[in-house]
């Protein structure tokens, strides 16, 4: 059983930052970012293998979001910058106990625990 409690969101302005944390209990092996902004589906925004440390994110937040993992702290991070008014969502931490691909890894589907979720609001 793992448990997820994320902490970090806020509003902001656009072409700010904000950064998240989620804190796992339990063992992972993948642990992903998700957002969902109200009427759209959950879609997933980054997300890391903790062992390796491999990394992979949506197109949309290329160049801008950073994940990393802090394997000591069983912590995994969000680096949110050049925020823009559609990163408006509430954001899911998730992890799960399987290493998955590049595609599997930003699925919501693929992964078992999720956390409470923080909400990010971005303003023009």
């Amino acid at each position: 059983q793992v448990q997820l409690v994320e902490s970090g969101g806020g509003s902001v302005q656009a072409g700010g930052s904000l950064r998240l944390s989620c804190a796992a209990s339990g063992f992972t092996r993948s642990m992903g970012w998700f957002r969902q902004a109200p009427g759209k589906e959950r879609e997933g925004v980054a997300a890391i293998l903790t062992g390796g440390g491999s990394t992979f994110y949506d197109d949309s937040v290329k160049g801008r979001f950073t994940i990393s993992l802090d394997n000591a702290k069983k912590t995994v991070y969000l680096q949110m910058n050049s925020l823009k008014p559609e990163d408006t969502a509430m954001y899911y931490c998730a992890a799960a106990e399987t290493y998955y691909g590049s595609r599997a890894a930003l699925r919501p589907g693929s992964y078992k625990y999720w956390g409470q979720g923080t909400q990010v609001t971005v303003s023009s």
